[in-house]
């Protein structure tokens, strides 16, 4: 079986790299092998065009807002979607999973779906059916999910990654 670099003729960055990217895709190529799974170009169309819904708008709104500390602001923190640096006592909004961002730059994002940009940590949103289809995906990995709190490690991803204390 060939590598992925081999089939698209190109280097890899680093060992470490090169071993995630062929672990992803021996996990693509066992579940594609696996699974009884529909490739038409139809289905794949239809998916790409069921984009998550936005954020609730009262989630939205009552993320908190945090003021930039001059150590935050000596280090060079910035702003993941517009890249400018975070300025000392510049008020930036919070999300969930501790991304800070400029209020104009994550307001319009999360106007458009219910995902932090860096992570795509997921927040509530007011679509009733998409919150179903969530819990329904959450649940249907439950073997996964009391792993995730016993080990901290994942073991659905191909491979072991650290999950950051809670």
């Amino acid at each position: 079986m060939a590598s992925y670099f081999d089939e698209h003729d190109c280097e890899p960055t680093n060992p470490e790299e090169q071993y995630r990217q062929n672990a992803l895709l021996e996990l693509a190529r066992s579940l594609i092998q696996g699974m009884d799974i529909d490739l038409s170009p139809d289905v794949f169309s239809e998916w790409n065009q069921q984009l998550p819904p936005p954020a609730a708008r009262q989630v939205v709104q009552s993320l908190p807002t945090v003021i930039i500390s001059p150590e935050q602001a000596d280090r060079g923190l910035k702003c993941p979607v517009c890249l400018l640096e975070f300025e000392e006592e510049e008020t930036v909004r919070k999300m969930p999973c501790q991304h800070l961002f400029h209020s104009g730059c994550i307001m319009p994002w999360l106007g458009k779906t219910n995902s932090c940009p860096v992570c795509r940590h997921e927040l509530p949103t007011d679509n009733q059916e998409y919150e179903e289809f969530r819990k329904e995906k959450v649940s249907a990995c439950g073997q996964c999910e009391s792993l995730l709190i016993r080990q901290r490690v994942h073991p659905c991803a191909g491979f072991r990654f650290h999950l950051p204390d809670v």
